[in-house]
């Protein structure tokens, strides 16, 4: 049985004017009343799901991050905040909820932000048998204190023995653009 607006499902008066047109009372109360107090129950299986999707795009950012570190970043270590991959894993689902092929259809290309140059790192294809219908751009940041500039000093002086150490911030940007649309650039800037 299908509800439209122009009926009120405990109006007298709409279930008179279903009787007028031969339904029958008691199937009619039976339906209004089951789908008042039915509550689709949640899938257990898609969060399951959504979870292990969220820890293999955590993977990928960090393998992203740690094969760089050497050729593109040119330095030994890269510190990263606690929980920002899942943070931004998290955001990078939720954009790519809207999607018809959701993250299948995702091309994202990885940026670092170094003093207000952005460095290229990666571009990841989430399924390479899909024709992308979204980019993404996530751009980390460099951790801007007194502290890395004080030890790079240090660090190319007379304790060159120490390697470079890079630090990322806790805020990023993330930017959606649809490929085959003119509208709807979304940006996500996280602190």
């Amino acid at each position: 049985m299908v509800a439209t607006g122009s009926l009120n499902s405990k109006n007298p008066a709409s279930i008179s004017e279903l009787l007028d047109h031969s339904y029958h009372p008691e199937s009619l109360l039976s339906d209004f009343d089951y789908w008042d107090y039915v509550v689709p129950e949640p899938n257990l299986n898609e969060v399951i799901f959504e979870e292990s999707t969220c820890q293999n795009l955590v993977k990928i950012l960090e393998n992203c991050l740690s094969q760089s570190k050497q050729t593109k970043l040119g330095c030994s270590k890269v510190l990263v905040p606690e929980k920002l991959t899942q943070r931004i894993a998290q955001d990078v689902l939720r954009l790519s909820s809207t999607e018809p092929c959701g993250l299948r259809g995702c091309v994202m290309r990885v940026k670092l932000e170094i003093e207000n140059v952005c460095k290229k790192l990666d571009r990841i294809v989430c399924d390479c048998s899909m024709v992308p219908t979204f980019e993404l751009t996530l751009v980390f940041k460099q951790e801007n204190c007194s502290w890395t500039r004080f030890r790079d000093f240090f660090s190319r002086g007379c304790f060159s023995g120490f390697r470079r150490t890079l630090i990322l911030s806790s805020g990023f940007r993330l930017v959606k653009k649809k490929l085959y649309s003119l509208i709807e650039t979304t940006v996500i800037e996280g602190s």
